[in-house]
């Protein structure tokens, strides 16, 4: 290639002569050009590094030879092409992570050093990632027009291979190969900066696993590692490329979901997310069972800076392992410090069993065929003088987490069996055993002696059991099986159903009866749903293995009329009775004989709810208090205001942002009904709550409520007592209607 005037500089006459006096001690004159080209050549033979040229055009019309021998390329394949198809900079170098794009410091002129590149793949005949380190200057002619760059470059494909792995390394978990906390928190803390700017939402999922700790415990930290491994590729497998999955540590991870803040969207993900974590895990020849809750919050909903927006979270995410776990919640502004309720919980729960607070009430297992009575379930009820009830979903799952599971469930035991001694002998008690509990080296001296104790025929007392007790070693668990069946007590396989290996521990497992879960009855009777067919199947596998299926939640005529359709005898539900206290059972025993009569409505309404919920209404430009009652999905009734025409439309504020369009098609006196033109969607703990929430900085410009926005900064100016004109239906408040 010619390179006329390429290499060579301008010396003065001066400097040439006294170079030329050197020239028999073998010193090249400036003035030798191809002595000088020939020392270019050595230098690029030796593989030192190469040169090239490019043209005010920014193409490439050099290249030194070795270099295209290493490329694999012959020369016309790629001079002329433009250097910006041929290499760019690399997003993942450890040390260039900000720099500018190769084809904005081109076009800028500027002066390069030591730049690292990455070959396009179109430059690689061998497929081989390949990076080079590359020097340049701008050249100008005498005029100052750009007439390309010249420059040097060199192979430094291993040593920047070793910089990624330990930049990896440092970022990244070596167990799962997730992002670690270290690079969570930074790209947490820098897509909050940039979101921030922009009012772009950002959400952030925290998941910690159940029962993980009992994996380890079990089976073995190598089986808690391969476990872990395996959660991480479900993860990776429902994300995919809608956000960035970390592992903190332990069994904690995160979620960064950049640009989502439906949470439809996010309700649906998480309950996705939860149901393939909860599929048993196959290690060792052995299966796995654990499950996971989710706590989230919205940026900037529930907070701006990555330090708000994480304690939401964890706050969330407590909340969902509070409500019973294999759950998910969304943050809002009443949750508590996860930490300090957990261990005031435990203490009170603690202070409760010792000074015999806790009480165990008996929902009745009824035959259809006669409507008698033929078993009770025990459950544990807590009234707490200033928590009030607390749900068993609350306190069973900290307890689980400590050793105080033990001791309420040997209590329940004892408690259980010494009530069933008063009833009629074909009456059964089920009692619920927790995985724990089953794991425990003593739990078979533990039922020995509440039988004993209580004198109760061991037929009578029926250990109701879920799949997670099969997570131990397999030869134990058989283990305790045989001798429970050698006690003769009976075994209930609960929540049959929706878990994901089932049959196999009915085949293992000598279970007498099989509950069909709540969830199944709650949608039999909706159209486009498999349950009534899954109640079916169940109940006919039952039948066939000898086994009795008892059918529980059951509030409804129209679900009771299915069930029995579908050959349930037995049925466990509101329908009949709720859990009743022990005085009340034998206050109705009667003659010794126990039948309570079906009782419910007719049909099963799940989206209903009743509701006592302050709420502000917004119509033109005014805004009123209402009271909001029986929510549901796509509409409610509105108590406190006169004079509301049906057609009349309607913006209610939820609070925190939430604001749902509606139209009134009901009214009667202080009482209206609208429908949403949005339906709400859960919010994962049994609530309803929209879609979407008005950002807090456009609420601010609207001049809301102070009370109606969330915590935050926003300008003194925009802030206003709300939209306000002359009112045009009644406030009513105590009773009393006013203007």
């Amino acid at each position: 290639m010619e390179l006329s005037g390429f290499f060579k500089s301008k010396t003065s006459s001066a400097q040439d002569e006294n170079i030329a006096e050197l020239a028999p001690a073998g010193i090249i004159s400036p003035g030798d050009s191809a002595a000088r080209l020939a020392v270019i050549d050595d230098f690029e033979q030796a593989g030192i590094g190469w040169i090239w040229a490019s043209n005010n055009e920014g193409r490439l019309i050099y290249l030194s030879g070795s270099a295209l021998e290493r490329l694999e390329f012959a020369a016309p394949q790629l001079l002329g092409q433009p250097l910006v198809d041929l290499f760019e900079t690399d997003s993942e170098n450890p040390e260039q992570g900000s720099e500018r794009p190769l084809k904005f410091q081109l076009t800028s002129r500027n002066k390069l050093k030591d730049l690292v590149v990455r070959l396009m793949p179109a430059t690689k005949a061998s497929g081989r990632n390949m990076w080079w380190a590359i020097s340049a200057h701008p050249k100008f002619d005498q005029q100052g027009r750009f007439e390309g760059y010249r420059g040097s470059a060199k192979d430094v494909t291993v040593e920047y291979e070793r910089k990624l792995e330990d930049s990896r390394l440092a970022e990244y978990d070596s167990l799962t190969s997730l992002a670690n906390r270290h690079r969570m928190t930074r790209r947490l803390e820098s897509t909050l900066a940039a979101f921030k700017s922009s009012r772009r939402a950002c959400a952030l999922m925290m998941l910690d696993l159940d029962r993980f700790k009992q994996v380890n415990d079990t089976m073995g930290h190598p089986a808690g590692d391969e476990l872990l491994r395996q959660v991480s590729e479900r993860l990776r497998n429902v994300i995919g490329e809608r956000g960035e999955i970390g592992r903190l540590g332990g069994d904690e991870f995160q979620v960064i979901l950049p640009d989502l803040d439906d949470r439809g969207k996010l309700g649906e993900l998480a309950s996705k997310l939860i149901q393939i974590v909860s599929q048993p895990y196959p290690i060792d020849g052995k299966r796995a069972i654990i499950g996971t809750s989710i706590g989230v919050a919205i940026a900037p909903y529930d907070g701006v800076e990555k330090d708000e927006i994480v304690r939401a979270a964890d706050l969330a995410l407590y909340a969902a392992k509070k409500g019973g776990r294999g759950a998910f919640r969304f943050f809002s502004a009443d949750l508590k410090d996860e930490e300090e309720e957990r261990a005031l919980l435990l203490d009170d729960l603690r202070e409760a069993l010792a000074s015999e607070q806790l009480e165990l009430h008996y929902q009745p297992v009824v035959r259809t065929k006669d409507d008698m009575v033929v078993g009770f379930e025990a459950l544990m009820r807590w009234e707490h003088e200033e928590r009030g009830f607390v749900s068993p979903g609350v306190f069973i799952p900290a307890a689980e987490e400590s050793n105080l599971i033990n001791s309420l469930g040997e209590w329940a035991l004892r408690t259980a069996c010494t009530a069933a001694t008063s009833w009629p002998k074909s009456v059964r008690v089920a009692v619920n055993v927790s995985a724990v509990q089953f794991a425990n080296s003593g739990f078979i001296d533990i039922v020995t002696h509440a039988l004993a104790h209580s004198g109760l025929e061991p037929h009578r007392l029926e250990l109701e059991l879920t799949e997670s007790v099969f997570m131990g070693d397999s030869e134990t668990v058989d283990a305790t099986f045989r001798m429970l069946k050698d006690l003769g007590v009976r075994l209930a396989l609960d929540d049959f159903g929706t878990g994901y290996s089932s049959l196999s521990y009915l085949r293992s497992a000598p279970f007498d009866k099989i509950k069909v879960d709540k969830s199944f009855v709650d949608s039999c009777t909706q159209k486009d749903q498999n349950s009534a067919k899954i109640i079916t199947a169940i109940i006919g596998l039952s039948e066939a293995l000898g086994m009795e299926t008892t059918v529980e939640g059951v509030e409804a005529f129209d679900q009771l009329k299915l069930v029995i359709d579908r050959g349930a005898r037995f049925v466990q539900g509101w329908i009949y009775s709720k859990a009743l206290r022990l005085d009340e059972i034998e206050s109705r025993m009667g003659s010794g004989e126990f039948k309570i009569k079906p009782d419910g409505p007719e049909i099963y309404r799940a989206e209903r709810r009743s509701v006592f919920r302050r709420i502000g209404v917004i119509h033109d430009d005014h805004r009123y208090d209402a009271v909001m009652r029986d929510l549901s999905k796509s509409g409610a009734y509105i108590e406190g205001l006169l004079g509301v025409p049906a057609g009349t439309g309607l913006v209610l504020d939820l609070g925190a942002g939430q604001l749902v369009v509606s139209t009134v098609t009901r009214s009667q006196d202080a009482q209206i009904a609208v429908e949403f033109e949005t339906p709400l969607v859960s919010d994962g703990a049994g609530g309803l709550c929209t879609r979407h929430r008005v950002s807090p900085y456009a609420l601010a410009a609207a001049g809301m409520p102070l009370t109606s926005l969330p915590q935050g900064h926003y300008p003194i100016e925009q802030l206003q007592q709300g939209p306000r004109s002359k009112p045009q239906f009644l406030q009513v408040t105590n009773g009393r209607a006013a203007a």
